[in-house]
């Protein structure tokens, strides 16, 4: 009987641990996986933003009386694009200060949502008012690559979600 006793305390401490290894591992797991998507390539927008402007400038076929039509509107991306780089770092920095790990509040929660929904507002207004002129000086077969890319069906931007997706 002692030696039955013995093998189930012997059991039971073996999968306590067994199941504490596996938790960690989960836990390092998590922790190398937001590490890596945060070194990964082109994590932040203004790393992107490059590649996407030569994308459309290509796809649209830019001639050079429309280079400074262009000009504006790709220098109101590049700006976008900087002031996110810094939101993202600034939450990151917040988060990173964060060292209870609290979960915000509802009301805290909705008034981040308030502050994303304003910015993007803000930028969707800065980007139609230097599209506006772009798509003037562009040719109607342009224009239809621009009804494609610059504000696809879905909301996505730059032909993410809805550039396959025509409805």
């Amino acid at each position: 009987m002692n030696k039955f006793i013995t093998g189930a305390f012997i059991s039971i401490g073996l999968a306590v641990a067994a199941v504490a290894i596996a938790e960690t591992q989960h836990a390092t797991d998590a922790q190398s996986q937001h590490r890596h998507h945060e070194q990964r390539a082109f994590s932040m927008p203004g790393e992107r933003v490059e590649a996407k402007l030569a994308y459309l400038k290509t796809a649209l076929q830019i001639t050079p009386t429309q280079q400074s039509q262009w000009n504006a509107f790709a220098d109101t991306l590049r700006q976008q694009a900087r002031e996110q780089d810094k939101r993202i770092q600034d939450w990151r920095a917040q988060r990173d200060q964060n060292t209870d790990h609290q979960r915000p509040t509802a009301i805290q929660r909705l008034e981040r949502r308030e502050q994303f929904y304003k910015a993007a507002l803000e930028n969707l207004q800065q980007r139609l008012a230097a599209a506006k002129p772009l798509y003037a000086v562009l040719t109607p077969e342009q224009q239809q690559v621009a009804d494609q890319l610059l504000a696809p069906r879905g909301g996505g931007r730059f032909g993410h979600r809805g550039m396959h997706h025509q409805a």
